[in-house]
Formats: C-alpha cells, structure tokens, sequence
C-alpha cells in the first residue's frame, strides 16, 4: 500500500493531534488513578495502575472534611460571575456595536485593553476597595473581581459575533415595533448562544481554579472556595496525597461537564468566527 502525498498531509494532523491528546490526558490520568492508591503506593509506582484499588480517600473528602461546603461555594461563585458576564457583556456588545461615535471606539479600546494586563497587578488596590465595600472574608468578593476579569474577553467576542448579524433582523424588528431591549431579547441572544458558549468556557477554568484571590480575600472557613480548601490538607511535616488527589479528581468533574454541555456552543462558536479578530 503507498501513501501519497494527500494521504500523508491527512494522516499527519491525526497523529499530531492524537500525540496531543496523550500529553494533555497523562496528568488527568496521574491523578485518577494515584487518587485510588494507598499513601504508599503513589511513591513506589505513580504512573500505573494501584495493586489494590483504595476507595477510602473519596469517602473521607466526602463524609469527614468540608469538601462540600467548599464545592457550593465554588460553584456558587463560579456560576453567578459568568451568568453576570454573558449578561452585561452581551448588553455592552450591543451598545458598542450600535453606538457610531468616537467615544464608543476609545470605550471598546479601553475594555480590550483589559485583555493585555493581568488584574492580579492589582491585587493590593482590589484589596482596598473590596475592604470598603465590607465583602472582606465573604465569598460576594469575588464576583466583583471575577466580572472584571470576564469583561475584556466577552465583550471582544460578542462584538465581534453581533458584527456579523446582518442588519436586517433588527431592522425588521424595529420596523414591527420592537424596542431596543425587546431586540436584545428576542433577535440577539438566540443567535449569540455559540458566542455566548465560546465566552463561558473560556472563563469557566480560570475561575473554578483560582487561588489568588480567594487566598487574598477570604478567611472564614464558611466563605472558602474549593481550591482554597485543598491548601487545608497540605501538613507541615507530611501530606496525604490520596485525599488531595481524591479533592481535585472530585473538582474536575463539574469542569469536564459543563465543557460537554457547552461544547457544540463553543466549536460552532469559534467556527463562525466569534474571535475573528
């Protein structure tokens, strides 16, 4: 059997995105399985399978730890920031688009600047004003942080995707009497779910995962997020891979969830050139 030359061009982004898939699964499958060890056997042999499977570990972080407490608030925060971004980012999308003046240009710079520095530079002046807002050491400040972080990239995408809608729709919805919150509604979101997937994952990770500024705000035991609650199992002089193994395993799942539920949002996001730049 020869393989031409087209052959060959098909085969090799196969095996390179295969390759990539191995490199990206080896972690996750570091921590399955390493979670489901005794203490012991995650030093002697950490990339195989356990000699005999240890299901104690879940059940402790399940029944004897503060892991569903932490998981509410996580998920909690998380959920509320992003529906505050799709919502007040699709508005400002809309106004941006809509609104034909030079200020409305340097405004949409201003947002997309946001893109090009991390918040956490920051981190002393949001600490400030969280602390005179009375948030301190509660779980509502994050919310605040995590919109502004969301902001840039869902304004930047949701512009982009509403540019492309051609101006007839909501024409013809003015024309029947709609007014411009009635267009937003009914015409604009509909066509912005792709768009509006593509924006929530990209900012379901970053806020599910951080520790910065939970480690910064918060210190009530009933107001911390999950990540900064595996910080509680890390001991001075020994640690207990299993459980934090087990906590993070436990962690991943909303994660690769939510990525299956919004996938085909994403993909016919990205494929209908939301972030055409």
């Amino acid at each position: 059997m020869k393989f031409t030359a087209p052959r060959i061009k098909n085969i090799l982004p196969h095996i390179l995105l295969g390759f990539w898939t191995l490199v990206v699964l080896f972690p996750v499958w570091t921590m399955v399985i390493n979670s489901l060890k005794m203490k012991l056997d995650i030093y002697k042999n950490p990339f195989w399978l356990p000699p005999k499977w240890n299901f104690q570990s879940y059940l402790t972080v399940l029944r004897n730890s503060e892991f569903p407490l932490y998981f509410r608030n996580s998920l909690f925060v998380t959920v509320g920031s992003i529906v505050m971004i799709l919502f007040l980012g699709s508005m400002a999308a809309y106004a941006l688009v809509n609104w034909k003046s030079r200020i409305s240009r340097w405004s949409y710079a201003f947002l997309i600047a946001g893109m090009m520095f991390p918040i956490r530079i920051g981190s002393i002046n949001l600490l400030q004003i969280v602390n005179r807002l009375g948030l301190l050491n509660t779980i509502w400040s994050l919310f605040p942080v995590y919109i502004a972080m969301g902001m840039p990239i869902a304004v930047f995408v949701l512009s982009e995707f509403i540019r492309q809608i051609p101006e007839d729709l909501t024409e013809a919805a003015t024309i029947d009497g709609a007014g411009r919150f009635r267009i937003y509604r009914s015409v604009l979101v509909p066509l912005l779910r792709p768009a509006l997937g593509t924006v929530a994952i990209f900012n379901l990770v970053p806020f599910w995962n951080d520790l910065w500024f939970p480690l910064l705000f918060i210190n009530r035991e009933e107001h911390k997020t999950l990540i900064l609650g595996v910080t509680r199992l890390f001991g001075q002089y020994q640690t207990d891979w299993s459980r934090i193994l087990a906590v993070l395993t436990l962690s991943a799942v909303p994660v690769m969830v939510l990525y299956l539920m919004m996938s085909k949002q994403f993909i016919e996001g990205l494929t209908a050139g939301a972030v055409k730049g």
